[in-house]
């Protein structure tokens, strides 16, 4: 299970965080708006109407923003601030969760047997979310931080994305087009160039040094997990063949006693569960009470809608 940044003292109720990650939901939108639509150019076209010239655009134009590395910087913000709550309520919701289905551990009671062979019982292989659990809470942060920026940022740089569409077409783009207005007169459809092939190539350029900052360290916590992760396979494999040495060794020698210590078993069985479901129920208490304790990487984002929630209710 990954890190989180609950806790019972300070921070974010959950009703604060949904409300909070609903309106980084929406601002983002709002950015998304104005990234959308943007072109190289815009068309107009001028007919004489009774002895006037008039003149029509027909397509508006709408250049690239010039703060648009301000824009997605704030977009890829609000998606990380988001992520991080949301892995918050949901790792609140997963403890919840956790503690119900939980049972007594009762493994420290001997069950008695009569004599026969213990079958080997080997510890299974785990998998990465293991790896993520040895991050510190940082480094969770962090990685959501910087595969937010990533994705978005390389959305917006890569094949198909708005600035490589812009980049195409901006040489194909003609100086002038016609239009016909009846058979044989044409008119000319004046059109406005707004970008340059450097503005373009700077912005990318720009980008895709953000891209490939935030690119790397994705790809340095997803190989540390990995690297983790297979570490505590092997040291599981070697406990496993360990273990079954141990039991073959074991099975040679094993005896035990049934009728005289099940009576004693069972009364500590009983006594271990009533123990275990006092202790459940103090540690639901004290999950239903947690909250978000904030990240100073967020901090910026959570203070601007806090004071917006504050005075929606004032």
């Amino acid at each position: 299970m990954k890190k989180n940044s609950l806790t019972s003292n300070k921070g974010l109720s959950l009703s604060q965080a949904q409300s909070i990650s609903n309106l980084c939901n929406q601002r983002a939108r709002e950015i998304e708006s104005k990234l959308s639509g943007i072109n190289n150019y815009s068309k107009s076209v001028t007919v004489l109407q009774g002895g006037n010239y008039t003149t029509y655009q027909t397509i508006a134009g709408k250049q690239l923003p010039t703060n648009v590395v301000e824009l997605l910087t704030e977009k890829a913000k609000l998606h990380a601030c988001q992520a991080f709550l949301m892995e918050n309520i949901k790792a609140k919701e997963s403890l919840l969760n956790v503690n119900k289905m939980a049972i007594a551990d009762i493994s420290s009671v001997e069950v008695p047997e009569r004599p026969k062979t213990t079958l080997v019982t080997t510890l299974p292989g785990i998998s990465e979310d293991f790896g993520w659990s040895q991050l510190t809470v940082a480094e969770i942060n962090e990685y959501l931080e910087a595969e937010a920026f990533a994705s978005h940022i390389g959305q917006f740089i890569h094949k198909d994305g708005t600035l490589d569409n812009l980049r195409k077409e901006l040489p194909n783009v003609p100086s002038v087009e016609w239009m016909t207005i009846k058979d044989g007169e044409k008119t000319p459809i004046n059109i406005s160039v707004h970008h340059t092939p450097e503005q373009l190539i700077k912005v990318h350029e720009e980008l895709a040094a953000l891209h490939r900052s935030y690119e790397q360290r994705v790809n340095y916590f997803k190989a540390k997990v990995k690297n983790i992760t297979t570490e505590e396979n092997a040291r599981i494999a070697k406990i496993n063949a360990d273990t079954q040495n141990d039991i073959e060794k074991m099975n040679k020698e094993l005896q035990t006693e049934f009728q005289t210590a099940y009576l004693a078993y069972t009364e500590k069985i009983r006594s271990i569960q009533a123990e275990f479901e006092k202790v459940r129920q103090a540690r639901t208490k004290e999950i239903a009470s947690m909250r978000i304790n904030i990240d100073a990487r967020f901090q910026n984002v959570i203070d601007i809608f806090l004071n917006q929630l504050s005075d929606n209710q004032e």
